[in-house]
């Protein structure tokens, strides 16, 4: 309350937040009383940002979005996950974006043996690859231009580099996009996941993790539909995995800052003097940060069953009305809502709905040693006439047919709906 008179008195030229415990109503608070100062300010990042818990300076930085998420740290079993980290070959696919990326750089602090970079991006791959090599020179990274499309380089990589543990975080996920181009969906999503859960199991892997989304619940979009064939391809492993093979899902919203969301589009928005589009008033979503979203995923790891395919729920907290996300990030901008950016509601776009379940009808929810991780477990998947139908979804994407993909989706996915 007294900054104001405080950094007068002390001639003070720019204010550092150094409270990471600070909720979301009092981080709101404190960045209304230091923007009242007229001074510059910035934070120290929350413990759950920091890779190694050490804070320099180079850490401080531009208040953000995400501060205002006000989410608890999150408390890491580190010596479990170690047990399935440490001195192990660790593989991720999609390793160059949002998720995969910040999963290489959590998995490193574990000091694996060896970490292969599998993308298909070169520049990601290569920024990524240069950023372990310097933050975590005891780990050998090795960087793989590859596709998940492509099952003889998989099967390749399986064989030269054994690795016990699979982080499955590649796929298509811009929802309008996708609407447009479903065999996209269809051959990077639900195929490219077939390739590498198959090679998984052609090579004994012992632990495999698959990042899903909310959106494979009750799905509306090609996308979400894709993600929950997907699900279903490795729930499917139950009867044909090998002892003591652990395959698990992990289910989560939208993560703040990712490429594609919907921060990154507002501020660029903000940056042109707006408006803000904004696809409905009542439109909300689930957020959480990225690092918070990983370390999760990877704790997600340790619980993994030995008998059957589960899907663990990452507590996502309150939904966050997009509406007030935009004033938000107005305010955070040094401008005024509505006065000195506008906003405008442009309807929701194709494949989208107001808001996002974590559940669907069948799953029953069982709570886990974790408070921020649920698990469910879901009804038994007949491979047999699952596989049947994913070989005809494929064929049909290779003749890039929209509506057949989009009928022969909803036929594997009953509960998808499309227009």
């Amino acid at each position: 309350k007294e900054i104001k008179t405080t950094a007068q008195k002390t001639n003070a030229h720019e204010l550092l937040i150094a409270i990471s415990s600070a909720t979301s109503t009092q981080m709101r608070s404190i960045i209304d009383k230091c923007k009242a100062s007229g001074l510059p300010s910035k934070t120290i990042p929350g413990m759950g940002e920091l890779i190694n818990g050490k804070v320099t300076v180079s850490a401080i930085r531009d208040v953000a979005y995400r501060d205002l998420l006000g989410r608890d740290v999150v408390n890491l079993e580190e010596k479990e996950i170690g047990n399935y980290l440490k001195g192990q070959v660790i593989l991720v696919t999609g390793a160059g974006g949002s998720i995969g990326s910040e999963l290489c750089r959590q998995i490193s602090r574990f000091q694996p043996e060896r970490i292969i970079l599998y993308e298909r991006a070169e520049s990601p791959l290569y920024d990524i690859e240069l950023e372990l090599k310097r933050n975590f020179s005891e780990v050998k990274v090795v960087p793989l231009l590859a596709d998940i499309q492509d099952r003889q380089e998989l099967e390749k990589t399986f064989r030269d580099h054994k690795p016990n543990v699979v982080f499955h975080a590649a796929a298509y996920k811009h929802v309008p996009m996708l609407e447009m181009q479903p065999w996209r969906a269809v051959e990077n999503n639900i195929y490219g996941t077939l390739n590498v859960v198959e090679v998984a199991k052609q090579f004994n892997v012992p632990r495999f993790v698959f990042v899903s989304t909310d959106k494979a619940v009750r799905p509306t979009n090609v996308m979400g539909a894709s993600k929950r064939v997907a699900e279903m391809l490795i729930q499917g492993q139950n009867d044909c995995k090998p002892m003591g093979i652990r395959y698990m899902i992990v289910r989560f919203g939208n993560v703040v800052g990712s490429v594609g969301s919907v921060v990154p589009l507002f501020k660029n928005q903000i940056k042109n003097g707006g408006p803000l589009t904004v696809t409905h008033p009542e439109v909300t979503r689930f957020f959480m940060t990225i690092p918070e979203a990983c370390q999760l995923i990877l704790q997600a790891g340790t619980m993994g069953n030995k008998n059957c395919v589960e899907i663990y729920i990452l507590e996502m907290g309150t939904p966050i009305k997009i509406i007030d996300m935009a004033r938000d990030l107005i305010k955070l901008s040094g401008f005024e809502p509505d006065v000195d950016i506008k906003i405008e509601y442009v309807g929701l776009r194709p494949g989208e709905k107001l808001y996002e379940e974590l559940i669907t009808h069948g799953e029953g929810i069982v709570s886990t040693k974790h408070d921020k991780i649920m698990v469910l477990r879901g009804e038994k998947v007949n491979m047999k006439l699952l596989n049947s139908r994913v070989e005809e979804l494929i064929q049909l994407a290779r003749n890039h047919d929209e509506k057949k993909i989009k009928t022969k989706l909803k036929e594997i996915v009953p509960e998808y709906t499309f227009n």
